[in-house]
Formats: C-alpha cells, sequence, structure tokens
C-alpha cells in the first residue's frame, strides 16, 4: 500500500529568510468496518496494515475470541472521484454470526465508559486472565525498549508525525512493530499481527506504546492477555485503576534508566517489587 505519506506544500520560516518545498506528511484517512455487509464503525488511521487492524479492533471489542472466527476480510469497491478504489471499506465475514450495533467513530481515546462500570465490563468481558507474577522482566530490559521501538519507526523518521506500538519478548526481541496516526490502531494493528500468528493469548509479551496510555489502550492488552504495558508518557488515572483491577504491569516514563510503576511490579525483579510495591 503506497499512501503511508503524502507530499503537501508548506512555507518554512527561518532566519534566513522564507523556504517553500513540500513537507512529507503522514496519510490520515478512515476506514470502514462491516460485519457480513452492515456498517460496524469508521476510524481514521494511517493505511497499511488493515487486516491487522480489524482483527485486533474486533478482539478488543469482544466480537471474535481467535483468527479462526473470521472466514474472510475483504476490501469493498470504495472509489475516489477517479473511480479508484481508496481501500478504506473493510468487509468481514464471521464464521457465527453476530448483531451489528454501529458504534460511529472510535478515533478519540475514551470507550465511552465511565469508572467502576468501565472496569466491571472488562473484567467480566476478558476472555484471558492475566497469569500472576509471570513474565518476570529485568527493569533494564524494560527501559531499553522504547529505543527498540523508536529505531524500528521508519515512517515516523520521514514524517515525524506517527505513533507506535511494538510486541517484545521478557528478554527484549522485538515480535512486531506498528505505526499509525492513532495510538490505539497501532495498538490494534500489534494484536491483530498477534491474533494472526496465533500468539492470543499473549501471555508471554510485553506491549510498548509511544506517548501516553489511555483507558483504550490498557483495555485492549487486558483483551488480547498481554501481561505487561508500557509507555514512555504517563497514563491516565482510570488506565491506572483498569491495569491493577486485572493484574496487569503498567509502566510509564520509561526514559533513560527510569520509570514509573503504577501496577503489577511483581513482575520485575523480586527487589525492585519490593521496593515499589
Amino acid at each position: 500500500m503506497s499512501r503511508v505519506t503524502a507530499r503537501r506544500p508548506t512555507r518554512r520560516i527561518t532566519p534566513a529568510g522564507i523556504i517553500s518545498r513540500p513537507d512529507t506528511l503522514a496519510v490520515e484517512e478512515p476506514l470502514e468496518i462491516r460485519i457480513a455487509g452492515s456498517a460496524l464503525t469508521v476510524t481514521m488511521r494511517t493505511p497499511g496494515h488493515d487486516i491487522d487492524l480489524v482483527h485486533g479492533f474486533l478482539l478488543s471489542e469482544n466480537i471474535i475470541e481467535s483468527a479462526d472466527d473470521i472466514v474472510s476480510a475483504r476490501y469493498c469497491a470504495g472509489t475516489d472521484d477517479d473511480g479508484r478504489n481508496t481501500y478504506n471499506v473493510l468487509n468481514v465475514e464471521l464464521r457465527r454470526p453476530v448483531p451489528v450495533r454501529p458504534r460511529g467513530f472510535v478515533t478519540n481515546s475514551s470507550c465511552g465508559l465511565c469508572g467502576t462500570t468501565a472496569l466491571d465490563q472488562v473484567r467480566t468481558r476478558s476472555r484471558f486472565p492475566l497469569p500472576a507474577g509471570v513474565p518476570q522482566v529485568d527493569p533494564a530490559v524494560l527501559a531499553a525498549l522504547p529505543g527498540e521501538l523508536r529505531s524500528r519507526q521508519t515512517v515516523f523518521d520521514a514524517t515525524g508525525g506517527l505513533h507506535a506500538a511494538g510486541l517484545f519478548t521478557p528478554q527484549g526481541e522485538a515480535l512486531v512493530v506498528r505505526e499509525d496516526i492513532g495510538r490505539h490502531n497501532a495498538v490494534d494493528k500489534v494484536v491483530g499481527w498477534a491474533l494472526r500468528e496465533h500468539r492470543v493469548p499473549a501471555h508471554d509479551t510485553v506491549l510498548i506504546v509511544s506517548g501516553r496510555t489511555s483507558f483504550e489502550l490498557v483495555q485492549k492488552a487486558v483483551m488480547a492477555g498481554i501481561p505487561i504495558l508500557a509507555a514512555v508518557s504517563a497514563p491516565s488515572s482510570l488506565a491506572v485503576d483498569l491495569a491493577a483491577d486485572n493484574g496487569l504491569t503498567l509502566a510509564g516514563f520509561l526514559r533513560g534508566d527510569t520509570m514509573n510503576i503504577y501496577s503489577g511490579a511483581e513482575r520485575l525483579l523480586p527487589e525492585v517489587a519490593a521496593t515499589t510495591s
């Protein structure tokens, strides 16, 4: 898919004067997800790895349990003004019919639920309870993963405008990295890859995300059975509550050799767990 980046004219103001030149930008386009021909939702995303995105989204929404629940996922004939397929409509056929309730746009960072109700719903919906105390991860390995994630952000290098999510082993080996204009889409693409590779529940992995950690990202990790989620920035209060409620290890502000552990410190080395409890 060739629409990951686009060129647009810009005027750059510098001490030496104004320079007119094209700039490389991250593409943002809508993707309409349909179930058996009925519209389910529209998300604004960067084109690429759309099949993974849809798998991850449907898992986090509790619509599917495994990749085998999907019979097919195919682009429909969405066209632009010149009649060319935009590849912005994707239809999914499921093995077992499910009622489709249109969800509207899912571009914000909120799940639309609040407080105790949200926590209870995620706990009852998750099919993959997180194993207690495993995997064990060395904090030094965890601290190095944002750098490993950043080194694989090829589109960010060209645009400076994309989020990233990566799935790693407890030893720090990269399994998959995905970029997208939306951090929730990047996570869906990673989870969808894991689902299609039959690695869900992903109990032996660590999820690293750029930016902050919202309730929604913790929810997606819990629904995929990912026990450790870490980010380079801060979590929200509800993200911390949800992580603690589900036994997920949540780390933030991974910068250099420092980090904050908000829940699940027992998955770090024993002496670190003792000092952060």
